[in-house]
């Protein structure tokens, strides 16, 4: 079914203002206009439900966030070379879900600034410039990230200062050795080319690689190595952090490692642009002698508010058990739908963070799962594609999500892959 004539105004519209750079999700975008908790609703009143965007993680239009976005707006907003108590208090309740040796935190607009951020720090504190990424690894769209952020496709070789490993594989307890053993032959490898090592970094749920979660722990052998290496561990936490593991706040955790630094983003503000970068206090401490950081909106008092609202809820409605407990159940029907099509592979994830592996014998379904997205947009449910061979149904739905809502998504991916010839 064609665009209607309002939104392929609109389309025409964006890009004669936007230009070509911007892309839109789905063959027939979606013209939305309000959310509502796991909903959102078109300009004909349609509503779908949202199963991919994390950046609201408490649900859409939260009204406890609303309201506190909108009551700190009406006294002061200003930046953090003023005094604020509401900034201390955030940032003390923040750091109050890491492990103690984060004790200190940096506030930004957005993950894309975090993980800027971090490497600023950990190239001081090293001396070094190497940088180890997975090979489809997203990490943001300034310069710096631009370059660890493979899944962009940007054209050119990479980076000289950067080694790519393979994103960890569902191997069993060989999973985490495997992986680490790619990490110290890229840490080696530079070492060779004169390079100083200087982080390793991912994202502990490795989403744009296609979502790998488990065994629990496979990640702290290459944490090991990274230090070995005389480098520092950055967990980028934007997209599996804030409960969405179903397992505590953060998805390093699940792996019994500390990091040097975490970054976070997109969920903190559920929708509003705060961002920030927790760290060792002896880094910041080494970085602050050679180096000022200031960021106008960072850590402003409305954003400090959106960020308070936002862990009210997660914790008032217990949404990191409804995480587990609704990840869980979501996974078990999607794995059920192997038994009636082949063309589903695995079922992977942590939470309600899953991906589904689509594949045609031993190649990667990539033609079937843009099909397959497309299909449910039709049946007005959302969700994207991820990982190298762009065949990983990415299922990250606002935390929000309960077991009715996974039966409504396992229905329409079931009726999908039947009604489109898919399977």
């Amino acid at each position: 079914m064609p665009a209607d004539t309002s939104t392929q105004q609109l389309i025409a519209r964006r890009n004669r203002l936007l230009g070509p750079a911007y892309r839109l999700f789905y063959e027939q975008p979606v013209h939305v206009v309000r959310g509502e908790g796991v909903w959102l609703y078109d300009a004909a009143g349609n509503r779908y439900l949202d199963a991919y965007n994390n950046v609201a993680c408490v649900g859409h239009c939260h009204p406890h966030v609303v309201e506190a976005i909108a009551r700190q707006a009406a006294v002061l907003n200003t930046h953090t070379r003023y005094l604020h108590k509401t900034i201390l208090d955030y940032a003390e309740r923040l750091l109050a879900t890491f492990p103690a040796e984060l004790g200190q935190v940096m506030f930004t607009c957005t993950g894309s600034e975090a993980n800027d951020l971090a490497l600023r720090v950990a190239r001081t504190c090293t001396g070094g410039t190497g940088v180890v990424v997975t090979r489809t690894a997203y990490h943001g769209v300034t310069g710096a990230l631009a370059e660890l952020s493979p899944s962009l496709g940007l054209p050119g070789p990479t980076a000289p200062h950067v080694r790519l490993v393979p994103a960890p594989q569902s191997a069993g307890d060989q999973t985490g050795e495997i992986f680490a053993s790619h990490v110290r032959t890229a840490f080696a490898d530079m070492a060779r080319s004169g390079i100083r090592p200087t982080a390793l970094l991912v994202d502990t749920i490795f989403s744009s690689d296609g979502v790998f979660a488990d065994p629990p722990g496979f990640l702290r052998p290459a944490v090991e190595a990274t230090h070995a290496a005389g480098a520092l561990f950055i967990a980028d936490e934007v997209q599996p952090g804030f409960g969405r593991c179903g397992e505590g706040m953060w998805g390093f955790a699940r792996h019994g490692v500390v990091p040097d630094m975490v970054t976070m983003g997109k969920p903190m503000g559920n929708g509003h642009p705060i961002a920030a970068m927790a760290a060792r206090p002896e880094l910041l401490k080494e970085f602050g002698a050679r180096s000022r950081y200031f960021n106008t909106f960072g850590g402003n008092p409305v954003s400090a508010a959106a960020g308070m609202a936002v862990l009210d809820v997660i914790e008032r409605q217990s949404l990191v058990e409804n995480a587990r407990r609704t990840g869980t159940y979501l996974r078990e029907r999607l794995t059920a739908l192997r038994a009636r099509h082949a063309l589903v592979a695995e079922v992977r994830g942590a939470g309600l963070f899953i991906g589904v592996e689509l594949r045609r014998g031993d190649s990667a379904a990539a033609g079937e799962t843009t099909k397959l997205v497309n299909a449910m947009r039709r049946r007005h449910v959302l969700i994207s594609a991820a990982g190298p061979g762009a065949n990983v149904l990415k299922i990250r739905p606002p935390l929000t999500f309960g077991m009715e809502h996974g039966d409504l998504l396992v229905e329409a991916l079931d009726l999908a892959l039947k009604e489109n010839s898919i399977d």
